[in-house]
């Protein structure tokens, strides 16, 4: 096989068909970085086989997206920044009266110090443009996010840096476990957790039910009881809420009847109102943050103003939260002509039903909308992946959320998808991992720059596949192709290797020292086509010592090792150390 590829980094120097050819955030990297058969491992090993089998053949098929959504880092600090805006507005008392003011009973009740769990901050980025498109209080998919963490594979050295990790993936479990424990202590100081309900309309036809199985066994590996239920199985006696005999000390509220209005919620809601249950998240969450009416006020410069909002909060708020109106017949024939330029959200909707965008507007809708409970968005398109080369393949759509408690950003994931709003019916789509660029210009090209540039040198990327005949060299050129699924070997048909990707500086064009390194498995199907896979001794996937997402299985031999540096370094590396 021929020798590698080899380049300065930037665009100009890129090799044919590396991701450093592109000149968008990611539009050339088309490698799939989800590992199917690690995730389905994991879900196993949570789920137990049958559950597990059926949420990834079920609605799950397309809860989890292919690629990852790359984002540079100083769009990711905005977005903190933004959040803690929001939080030190929230926070104002002017705010809080005039939010609770004519809100259900159940929102003016003090919810004991319980702060809310799992804001979900949802932003779009459009070019340079980001634009806070809402704020929900009941946002899903934190451990499903932890799940796509740990079922990373990186096709090259050059993402590592840029995925998040199993690491990370264990801190958000344990300040998810320490978010609860807060929310309750904060009425209950010195007494123990014993028992959660994760509530919701009947539970198992939710979309994310298998989410709450895996909120109940994180809950219980920290020794907290714990039980899912829909609503009217609870009931309210002896000034305990409820599930049958077990009484229940706090509610994992996944509801949209977000200030227990209907029938079916009347003994949370009772419970609720004496004290005698903690809530989280609450209806005085949702009033302060969620309701669309908020992004109203967020948006008004002047009623900020009023409300006693720092000047530098107003100026970020002003360039990251969308002008948004309430819909009122007298805006109407103004919003009606510029409706291109709007979406149009139901002050009390979730997950985006009943929401337009004004350019899909028919006379009947508008008709609807304007019977009142609507208000309208100015526009900022969601980001743009593209997921292959082609042209006729239609790019995806995403959106970033950031999960928050008390402020603070738990984690940031993103929703990948096809239509006008998101959804989980897209296949290749879903909840995506954040892979994060460290610069502003959001490009592949030049984040491989900053991660491997120093002074004038150059570098070369150096794959072999390990295998019982032996180690072989390929060049990177031919390894991205086959990694896209651009080319096939009929030489290597229906083998299995290990793959080593080490990233080289060199020194007056020879190699000098391996600035990163990658190990995994691949194989080959019968038609000589690339599929990365994982251990086929189904490892545990930890990471090797000081090497992120690395299969420890697929690490080299003493032998190995010695030839491939051999390879690369030749007499040279006698005095070099792996």
């Amino acid at each position: 096989m021929s020798s590698p590829t080899s380049r300065r980094p930037g665009v100009e120097g890129a090799a044919p068909g590396d991701p450093a050819a592109s000149g968008g955030p990611a539009e050339g990297c088309f490698c799939i970085t989800l590992d199917r058969s690690q995730l389905q491992e994991r879900l196993r090993s949570e789920l137990g086989d049958a559950l597990a089998e059926r949420a990834l053949s079920g609605g799950w098929a397309t809860a989890f997206a292919e690629l990852p959504v790359f984002v540079p880092e100083p769009a990711l600090r905005r977005m903190r920044q933004a959040v803690e805006a929001i939080e030190r507005v929230v926070a104002l008392p002017g705010w809080r009266e005039h939010s609770l003011h004519s809100a259900p009973e159940a929102a003016r009740h003090d919810p004991q110090g319980a702060r809310g769990a799992f804001l979900g901050y949802d932003f779009h980025i459009s070019g340079s443009r980001l634009g806070l498109i809402e704020i929900n209080t009941n946002a899903g998919g934190a451990l499903m996010n932890a799940l796509l963490a740990r079922a990373q594979r990186a096709c090259c050295s050059v993402l590592l840096p840029m995925q998040p990790t199993s690491a990370a993936a264990e801190e958000l479990e344990r300040r998810i476990v320490a978010m609860f424990q807060r929310e309750w202590h904060a009425g209950h100081a010195g007494e123990p957790l014993r028992r959660v309900a994760i509530v919701d309309s009947d539970p198992p036809s939710q979309y994310l039910y298998p989410e709450f199985l895996l909120f109940q066994r994180l809950f219980q590996r920290h020794g907290i009881e714990t039980v899912i239920a829909s609503p009217e199985q609870l009931s309210f006696t002896d000034g305990r809420l409820r599930l049958g005999e077990v009484a229940i000390d706090l509610v994992y509220n996944r509801l949209t009847d977000f200030y227990f209005e209907q029938p079916s919620s009347k003994f949370l809601r009772d419970a609720y109102l004496t004290n005698a249950v903690v809530v989280t998240p609450h209806p005085q969450a949702h009033a302060l943050y969620a309701n669309k009416e908020r992004l109203v006020d967020l948006s008004d410069h002047q009623t900020l103003e009023q409300f006693g909002a720092a000047a530098e909060d107003r100026a970020l708020l002003a360039e990251v939260v969308p002008r948004t109106d309430r819909v009122r017949a007298a805006n109407a024939d103004d919003l009606w002509s510029r409706r291109r330029e709007l979406f149009f959200k139901p002050v009390s909707g979730f997950g985006a039903r009943g929401a337009f965008r004004g350019d899909k507007l028919t006379r009947r809708t508008w008709e609807d909308i304007l019977r009142g409970g609507y208000v309208a968005q100015a526009l900022v398109q969601p980001g743009v992946r593209h997921t292959a080369r082609s042209e006729g393949d239609a790019p995806m759509k995403f959106d970033v959320r950031q999960y928050v408690y008390a402020a603070q950003v738990q984690w940031t994931g993103a929703r990948m998808y096809r239509g006008q709003t998101t959804n989980f019916r897209t296949p290749g789509g879903g909840f995506a991992p954040v892979y994060t660029l460290p610069q502003a210009d959001a490009s592949i090209a030049h984040a491989l720059k900053d991660a491997v540039s120093r002074d004038d040198s150059e570098y070369a990327s150096y794959v072999f596949l390990l295998g019982a005949d032996g180690v072989h060299p390929i060049p990177h050129a031919l390894y991205v192709a086959l990694a896209r699924s651009e080319a096939a070997s009929d030489e290597l048909a229906g083998r299995a290797f290990r793959l080593a990707d080490w990233h080289v500086r060199l020194e007056h064009g020879a190699p000098a020292d391996i600035v990163r390194e990658w190990y995994g498995w691949v194989r080959f199907d019968e038609g000589g086509k690339f599929e990365p896979t994982g251990s086929p001794a189904k490892s545990s996937g930890d990471a090797a010592s000081g090497i992120a997402n690395v299969d420890r299985s697929a690490l080299p031999g003493p032998a190995e090792l010695q030839a491939m540096r051999a390879a690369v370094f030749g007499g040279r590396d006698a005095e070099r150390s792996p």
